[in-house]
């Protein structure tokens, strides 16, 4: 038993926050808000791709991302700048151009995409056998 005075440790991963102790998922829960800005394929892989740069027009994310279609690409865009991650500028103009950069919120993802990595780095990688047995 411990001292009253002594704090009781919270376990990592664990944040002492009320929003951390609810019996099912809500989606004012800091984690999902994380999960939701990332989801889908090929999400990781932009923000990754505006992290080495200040900004890319459309055409060019669509030139290092070659094997994502124009339709996943938009649609992942979209969410980025709803999510409060990317912001898109458009130019004026004959063509307009259309430009997205990290906002500083989302120049935060960098050592959480780190992180994510590093941690699957240490998980063995699933072979090709078991990865056609999960349909």
């Amino acid at each position: 038993m411990t001292h009253r005075t002594v704090s009781q440790r919270v376990a990592q991963g664990l944040p002492d926050d009320p929003r951390a102790r609810v019996a099912a998922p809500t989606p004012a829960c800091p984690v999902e808000i994380a999960l939701a800005a990332l989801r889908g394929r090929w999400t990781t892989l932009i923000v990754r791709e505006l992290l080495r740069a200040d900004s890319y027009a459309y055409s060019e994310l669509a030139s290092i991302l070659h094997e994502l279609s124009d339709k996943v690409l938009t649609e992942r865009l979209s969410q980025l700048v709803s999510a409060g991650v990317v912001l898109r500028t458009r130019t004026p103009g004959w063509p307009p151009t259309v430009s997205y950069e990290l906002t500083p919120h989302g120049r935060e993802l960098g050592p959480v995409l780190q992180a994510l990595w590093d941690w699957g780095a240490r998980v063995p990688a699933p072979s090709i056998a078991e990865e056609a047995d999960v349909t």
